[in-house]
């Protein structure tokens, strides 16, 4: 392993943890305020962090010279594609992290982060929908999952929790989430694209805080904690580390690194919350976290002989 792709693992690793921790943030910010102000506060400081970055990649020209158009009609269309992106980025980053902050009010840290990866799974099941092929491997890993689900949500008397119900549906939002920023990334630039998304994010959130919340000064300085990490560190810095860590990398290994996400979250729940899992939980964990990795591996072709060089299927 060379120094520029162990620089890229460390970064991707530090993403990883920021954003592990970041489910304490916000599970400790609900005492304070609602799902609405949290988010509210927390995208908008995690679009004010990223203008800087915006400012030098103008001011050293770090702009990706693929997407800078040539003509004024072209200027114009990258805008209305830029703006457009970022919009409908914005509005399923809002409804999903709000299903996120709610389901987390009913279910532990751990639970949210493996339940919150499942993303990694569904977003290629939604792929169907737009005629992707599904690989063989993928199935597997829903299955996997699907088990792992059962013992780590489901109770012996075949009830689902609350908060776990919301989280599912916040990791189905943030697997279309995924596919929308998939469809505009290649069109736009990617720090300008999550700047507008965070600031629309944190619009319709503040909105619907003033229209079903009562925030006060009082609950917003209480919880500033997590409010400046998750709004700072896990919006604004992680995701500019996630930008300069996955240059160059694999996307496969990029992604198992940034999995760890959901390990991390379960440790952090234990050592900073005291939340413990029991023994069928945490086998439902490791299920899930398998099913994660599984679904990240490349598969070989039909009759490639083990031990060949791989030639992985392409979409």
């Amino acid at each position: 392993m060379n120094t520029n792709t162990m620089k890229n693992s460390v970064l991707l690793f530090l993403t990883a943890a920021i954003w592990g921790v970041a489910f304490v943030a916000q599970s400790v910010g609900m005492e304070y305020m609602g799902p609405f102000t949290f988010n509210g506060i927390r995208f908008l400081l995690g679009g004010t962090v990223l203008l800087p970055v915006l400012a030098g990649k103008r001011k050293w020209g770090k702009a990706d010279p693929g997407q800078q158009p040539k003509t004024k009609e072209e200027l114009k269309k990258a805008r209305r594609v830029t703006l457009l992106g970022g919009i409908c980025c914005g509005i399923a980053l809002c409804s999903a992290s709000l299903l996120q902050q709610m389901g987390i009010q009913h279910t532990t840290v751990a639970k949210a982060g493996f339940i919150t990866a499942l993303y990694i799974i569904i977003v290629p099941v939604l792929g169907l929908f737009f005629h992707k092929k599904v690989r063989r491997i993928v199935w597997a890993g829903v299955f996997l999952a699907v088990a792992g689900m059962y013992l780590l949500c489901i109770k012996e008397s075949f009830s689902v929790d609350k908060g776990d119900f919301f989280v599912f549906l916040c990791a189905i939002v943030f697997s279309v989430h995924i596919l929308v920023i998939d469809y505009f990334s290649p069109k736009a630039d990617g720090v300008v694209l999550s700047c507008i998304q965070f600031y629309i994010s944190g619009i319709l959130c503040g909105i619907g805080a003033f229209l079903l919340e009562t925030p006060t000064w009082q609950a917003i300085l209480s919880g500033w904690m997590p409010i400046l990490y998750a709004g700072i560190l896990s919006c604004g810095v992680a995701y500019t580390l996630q930008i300069i860590g996955q240059k160059g990398m694999d996307p496969t290994v990029a992604s198992l690194i940034l999995s760890l996400e959901s390990v991390i979250s379960l440790i952090a729940g234990w050592v900073l919350l005291g939340q413990t899992l029991e023994p069928r939980e945490i086998c439902g964990c490791v299920l899930v976290f398998a099913a994660i990795i599984l679904v990240q591996l490349p598969e070989p072709k039909p009759g490639q002989r083990p031990g060949s060089k791989p030639v992985w299927i392409k979409k």
